[in-house]
């Protein structure tokens, strides 16, 4: 049994949305997944299990930054999930971002600490399985959502670059958005031969401390959750998974 995730094999889905928020994972659970059941609850780091247009699908909370998140793929791995697409929030820095859009990430450029464990000194950008990417841009544009495709950031401090000298340099680099867990989600996913992807809708300028409103986030948040379960139809139709 996993050291964190106490669960077994066969409570975890092949499909997997990971936030980081527990409340997030309830809610998810709870609003999108019939008969959804909690497989665990250990640190807090709620898990559920349910279905989605008869195709099960698991919510696990990853809790916040790359460490975290990293300790939960590996487990995931171990209790047999094969596609994690991570759901959260990020700090937008394209100026052509507005707050509840949603961003697909092809890559993310790693500076936290984690990834930097896994791969040594090197440069290493790990990159988000394609056809999962695919698969959630045919997913925005069907339900025709304002969205991005492209490159994001992953950091493990917060408050040192939420400034507006930060989003200048991110902007310079082509970064969309700024967030803490898909370097080590695409990183642990590759090595442990899952697939994985990362959708993020903007909860707030880099820069600006307000968040958006709770009406508006909930509305990108929900948008989100559409269209990853709709990925995971589109993946399932193409290679089946789910049992």
């Amino acid at each position: 049994m996993p050291i964190h995730l106490r669960a077994q094999v066969g409570d975890v889905a092949p499909y997997v949305l990971l936030p980081g928020d527990p409340n997030r994972a309830k809610y998810i659970a709870s609003t999108f997944l019939k008969d959804a059941k909690l497989y665990t609850e250990h640190r807090g780091m709620l898990g559920f299990t349910g279905s989605y247009k008869g195709i099960r699908v698991s919510v696990q909370t990853s809790m916040m930054g790359c460490p975290s998140a990293a300790i939960a793929c590996e487990e995931l791995a171990m209790l047999g999930a094969k596609v994690i697409v991570r759901v959260g929030t990020c700090g937008g820095v394209s100026p052509n971002l507005k707050p509840a859009d949603l961003v697909i990430a092809q890559a993310s450029l790693a500076r936290d600490g984690t990834t930097r464990q896994y791969m040594g000194e090197g440069n290493h950008t790990p990159i988000a399985t394609f056809r999962i990417v695919r698969a959630a841009e045919d997913a925005a544009l069907e339900a025709n959502l304002p969205h991005a495709v492209g490159l994001i950031a992953s950091d493990d401090s917060f408050y040192s670059v939420t400034t507006e000298e930060a989003r200048g340099l991110f902007t310079s680099r082509g970064v969309l958005g700024l967030e803490m867990e898909a370097s080590a989600v695409f990183t642990v996913a590759h090595l442990r031969g899952m697939e994985a992807a990362c959708l993020a809708t903007v909860s707030n300028y880099i820069g600006d401390e307000s968040l958006v409103s709770d009406e508006v986030l909930k509305r990108g948040v929900d948008n989100m959750v559409l269209v990853a379960l709709e990925s995971i139809v589109r993946l399932e139709a193409q290679k089946p998974l789910s049992a």
